[in-house]
């Protein structure tokens, strides 16, 4: 009987399965972890760059701009700004799948200094990004 009342609460994955509550609840944190703004260009297309987004946060946060952008926000907020310690960001969802962009101590005092930084996510489901980050 519990086996039943689980199976019609499973959430599907992109590649058809259930989600572990393990997975459900990563998925959840990464989620709520990624308002960093990052510009993001790549992906092989000509379009033009988007902004990425990723509502909520605080008005000192730096959204990412994410290149040839298929779902993924991003954002530095301003306690990592003002903390000045290397960060790994985790770019959203975005149709199935996330990237992680490294901001190092250099970065971050660039970007306090008013200084433009752009960085290239990792390279996951064929193809990474460029992210901008302007303050």
């Amino acid at each position: 009987m519990a086996e039943s009342a689980r199976e019609g609460t499973s959430q599907a994955r992109a590649d058809g399965g259930d989600l572990t509550r393990r997975e459900f609840t990563l998925e959840a944190a990464l989620a709520i972890l990624a308002g960093v703004t990052i510009t993001v260009t790549g992906c092989g297309s000509d379009s033009p760059m988007a902004p990425g987004g990723g509502g909520g946060g605080n008005s000192n946060d730096i959204v990412g701009v994410i290149g040839e952008n298929h779902g993924h926000t991003v954002r530095i907020t301003e306690a990592q700004l003002t903390a000045g310690a290397a960060v790994t960001l985790t770019l959203t969802i975005g149709e199935g799948h996330t990237h992680t962009v490294d901001v190092s101590m250099a970065d971050l005092t660039a970007l306090n200094n008013g200084q433009a930084v752009d960085k290239t996510s990792t390279f996951d489901d064929a193809h990474d990004h460029t992210v901008t980050f302007t303050p």
